[in-house]
């Protein structure tokens, strides 16, 4: 059984390949809202995330959980303490029922090594760290908590692949992870959804939320004074 095969950054192993890497794994199972990872700790693992779902997050000195990511399966986390061998910079908390596998720091040098492409990869993904800190960076300064939750909306929203020209997010995360990734509160949240609800603005559908016109969205954002939240 290919236990790895849904890991994006693994597609380019053959199968045998990945059954070898897979061998020198620790599988582990987590229960939704526990912590896979914790801030500051000296865990050094690499972490494929086989089923389930899983949230980077750090916490402000009041204990506000501000969010970073959330991720599916089929991605990893984990690279940076792996490679700098500092301290996690992270928590990393389960959303749901989730099995990981754990691979070593050592082991994943020198997959890094010995397969180009994947180091690449790796490379590609620290890349888009670095931007995404630096749009974070800009809008914490620059915009208002209503503007952030509604441009937060904007960059989790993925084409609808049954209507053309339609958005959506699914499945769509609880108001306090897009919270966290908005930099404010769940009330917040949930005020600028009834707004934006009323307005025929955006759409509820079971796990899925539409918008019905991203763009005037973004210009909603950009209109809207700093501060508003």
């Amino acid at each position: 059984m290919d236990r790895l095969a849904e890991i994006k950054l693994l597609s380019g192993l053959t199968a045998a390949e990945r059954e070898r890497l897979s061998q020198r794994c620790a599988w582990r199972t987590y229960r939704k809202d526990e912590t896979v990872v914790e801030r500051a700790t000296e865990d050094r693992d690499v972490y494929f995330l086989v089923s389930g779902s899983a949230r980077i997050v750090n916490f402000s000195l009041s204990g506000r959980p501000v969010a970073y990511a959330t991720l599916r399966a089929g991605e990893f986390f984990g690279e940076l303490a792996a490679i700098d061998s500092a301290p996690r910079s992270a928590t990393v908390v389960a959303n749901e029922p989730s099995q990981l596998a754990a691979l070593s720091p050592r082991d994943f040098i020198d997959l890094m090594q010995s397969q180009p492409e994947i180091g690449l990869a790796v490379l590609r993904r620290l890349a888009f760290i670095v931007r995404s800190c630096d749009e974070r960076i800009m809008d914490l300064a620059t915009l208002g908590a209503m503007q952030r939750v509604i441009l937060e909306l904007c960059r989790l929203a993925k084409p609808d692949p049954i209507t053309p020209g339609s958005w959506m997010i699914y499945p769509c995360p609880a108001q306090r992870e897009i919270a966290g990734l908005a930099s404010t509160t769940r009330e917040t949240v949930a005020r600028v959804f009834t707004q934006l609800q009323d307005g025929n603005q955006i759409r509820r559908k079971g796990r899925s939320l539409y918008l019905n016109d991203r763009k005037a969205l973004e210009a909603l954002a950009q209109r809207l004074a700093p501060g508003s939240g």
